[in-house]
């Protein structure tokens, strides 16, 4: 099953994220609270372009996702200093809820939706995949970052590849490196 689309009077947030000091010390601690896994892992994610608040910077996270029912949770370590929606709210030993993700049906509007209520975009990003998302800062109004991608085929089969491990998992693996 795909992802709901979300226009911007009527939003579905498909994933929880959070910022963790620690990614590998991280998940078993997730999987004991919340019983999810296992979590797919990327480390060093390549990252090109890399946008801050609309300057070029260079970005090294790494994220293990798993599901939790209708909803992915997504654990985001981030390895440099460089200035990021991360950092933004987060020191590197400090953990909490940073963003909920959504698969906008226009990226445009949904963009434009934010920026008109006084949100800026505080990072845009490109994965390798050609995976892109955008983290319009709503700390203000929300408490926590909104992730924009930009949806393609490749998002899609890695939503369905994270819920399908969730769907099989045995309870014993707990991270599956990708």
């Amino acid at each position: 099953m795909r992802p709901p689309l979300s226009s911007p009077g009527r939003q579905h947030f498909v994933q929880v994220a959070y910022h963790v000091a620690n990614i590998d010390e991280a998940m078993p601690r997730f999987a004991a609270l919340m019983g999810i896994g296992p979590f797919l892992v990327r480390r060093h994610i390549g990252l090109s372009p890399v946008f801050y608040r609309g300057q070029p910077v260079t970005l090294d996270i790494s994220a293990a996702h798993a599901q939790a029912g209708p909803v992915q949770i997504e654990l985001v370590m981030q390895h440099c200093a460089n200035p990021s929606a991360f950092r933004d709210m987060y020191a590197p030993d400090q953990e909490g809820v940073h963003h909920l993700a959504l698969f906008p049906e226009s990226y445009d509007a949904m963009v434009r939706h934010y920026r008109d209520r006084g949100c800026d975009i505080a990072t845009e990003l490109v994965t390798a995949e050609q995976r892109g998302a955008a983290y319009v800062d709503t700390v203000a109004s929300l408490g926590h970052m909104v992730e924009i991608y930009r949806v393609n085929q490749s998002l899609h089969d890695f939503y369905a590849a994270v819920a399908d491990a969730a769907r099989t998992w045995d309870g014993r693996t707990l991270a599956i490196e990708v």
